[in-house]
């Protein structure tokens, strides 16, 4: 599994999300209640992301680990 091409592709889809939440915090039509419910997803979909990630580091480190043996 080529962990660093993973990293790669992840932090694109955080620099996106990332500009997304900047256009919501920009967009001054918006009251608090209604910037709060258009970022609240987006800042919950990086954090599942960056569990994931973890979650593949993880079974990679073990994997390499079980080979070893």
């Amino acid at each position: 599994m080529n962990i660093d091409f993973i990293e790669r592709k992840f932090e694109e889809i955080y620099r996106e999300l990332e500009r997304e939440v900047l256009d919501v915090l920009k967009d001054e039509s918006l009251d608090k209640k209604q910037t709060n419910l258009r970022v609240k997803p987006l800042s919950s979909t990086k954090k599942i992301l960056q569990n994931a990630l973890d979650s593949i580091k993880m079974v990679e480190k073990i994997s390499k680990e079980d080979l070893k043996r």
